[in-house]
């Protein structure tokens, strides 16, 4: 199990048992990093993909609070978290999604019309680094429906949506948790964007796997 995983299983436990309570401060982050075992890295980690599920409440000058959700509420979500590390059919849904969208990028790079690229252009402007993950995840949502639509085929841009959007818990996770996604995100949909906006579809189906393989490598680790 990562790291961050075991630290967040900790906190789990410490709301479970009504060791910390809704509303509740956390222990300062060099105490309780030494009850749990844990490295202060480690919890800092944990603390911040919680906050940005918010059942964490970071407050700068002040501490980290459990959110005011009731306990069972809190659990709920943590078990939910819990329970994507052991579903493998999303890994078998991203090989899918490995091999629509290279094809429907690349038939977006031949068919796109100055409308589609501006539509690109517009999603890709929502979000920067400084984003949060559900704005980013959300972009890219859209940005990958964007792209199938542009390929000109109705049953594709079905498949790619609904591929895309059962695959949603496994990008959150991964902009939470993983070092340095976000940015790697938004580089990659300006390379695609770039290939389909040159109409250069042997590029774009290139750089839309190189885009999905990442996903799909990462998961493939953490499953294991």
């Amino acid at each position: 199990m990562a790291v961050t995983d075991v630290a967040i299983e900790k906190l789990k436990s410490m709301i479970a048992s009504g060791e910390l309570q809704p509303g509740q401060r956390l222990p300062r982050e060099a105490d309780l990093a030494a009850d749990l075992g844990l490295s202060r890295s480690s919890l800092r980690e944990a603390v911040r993909a919680l906050s940005v599920l918010r059942i964490l409440d970071v407050r700068q000058g002040d501490g980290t609070y459990v959110s005011s959700l009731s306990a069972e509420s809190l659990v709920d979500t943590l078990t939910f978290i819990a329970d994507f590390h052991r579903d493998t059919t999303v890994l078998e849904l991203l090989e899918v999604r490995r091999i629509l969208e290279p094809a429907a990028s690349a038939k977006a790079a031949r068919l796109a019309d100055a409308d589609d690229i501006e539509g690109l252009r517009e999603i890709l402007g929502r979000t920067t680094v400084d984003s949060t993950v559900e704005d980013l995840v959300s972009a890219d949502i859209e940005f990958h429906r964007a792209i199938a639509r542009a390929a000109r085929n109705s049953v594709l841009a079905s498949l790619i949506d609904s591929m895309s959007s059962r695959t949603l818990r496994a990008r959150l996770w991964r902009g939470m948790t993983e070092e340095g996604a976000l940015a790697r995100t938004l580089a990659e949909h300006r390379a695609i964007f770039e290939a389909i906006s040159a109409h250069d579809p042997g590029l774009a189906d290139a750089q839309a796997t190189v885009h999905i393989a990442g996903v799909e490598s990462w998961l493939r680790t953490m499953l294991e």
